[in-house]
């Protein structure tokens, strides 16, 4: 009977020179014969020693390959075949999808693309309208300024007309008074003096120098008229030019 000592020592040497005894003896290799042939060890160790030696020296033997029946490979060629069809119908039917929708979403690219240029173009032109407006306003409201200032130079030189004119008519109310003036003094004077020259040259004589008095008064009145006439004129002229 083996001691637990002699169990636990046994070693993959050791189970490895029993199975090769085994083998050459013709015998089965097996857990049992190998127990038996020892007589010593664990099965648990033998066993795992003997795994280790059937690995190294038992490898495990390929499976033949596999060959298909003639009839049965070409029925798995036909089925792999209408399957690849059919997968590849899916697969072109989403290609042709995917290129519809491509080309659907390329087309509504263009179309946005051409409503980008053209809104962009109608921005540049309404731009190019507004900056043209705005000279425009620009200019117009030049032109009002000038007007507005050409309409008060009017009215202050319509202003000083009338202030020119006014004082015109008070020259001419002024030179009207002088005259009647004059003439009612030169009247008086010459009445007197003609008493006197009546008295002392004669009748003829005063009378005589009366008249030449009378047509001196007369040319001056004359010109006198002439010049209201003048300013008359003149104060129309401005007039209308105010106007």
């Amino acid at each position: 009977m083996t001691t637990q000592s002699s169990r636990q020592d046994i070693t993959f040497d050791d189970v490895a020179a029993a199975a090769a005894g085994l083998r050459d003896a013709g015998n089965a290799v097996t857990l049992e014969a190998l127990v038996d042939a020892l007589d010593a060890g664990s099965p648990t160790a033998v066993a795992r020693h003997l795994l280790a030696w059937r690995a190294e020296h038992e490898p495990v033997p390929e499976p033949a390959p596999a060959v298909l029946p003639p009839a049965l490979a070409a029925e798995l060629a036909k089925w792999a075949q209408q399957h690849a069809e059919e997968a590849g119908l899916g697969a072109r039917a989403a290609l042709g999808r995917y290129e519809a929708e491509l080309e659907a979403a390329l087309g509504e690219s263009e179309r946005l693309e051409a409503e980008i240029d053209s809104a962009a173009a109608a921005r540049d032109a309404a731009q190019a309208a507004a900056e043209e407006r705005s000279e425009e306003i620009e200019r117009l409201t030049a032109e009002l300024r000038n007007a507005r200032q050409i309409a008060m130079d009017a009215l202050v030189g319509k202003a000083k007309d009338q202030l020119a004119i006014d004082g015109k008519d008070a020259q001419l109310a002024d030179l009207r008074a002088q005259l009647e003036r004059s003439v009612a003094s030169s009247s008086a004077q010459s009445d007197a003096r003609l008493a006197a020259e009546m008295e002392l040259v004669g009748a003829t004589t005063a009378r005589d120098s009366l008249a030449q008095e009378v047509k001196d008064l007369q040319a001056q009145l004359a010109t006198a008229k002439s010049d209201r006439g003048a300013m008359r004129m003149e104060l129309d002229a401005l007039k209308k030019k105010a106007k």
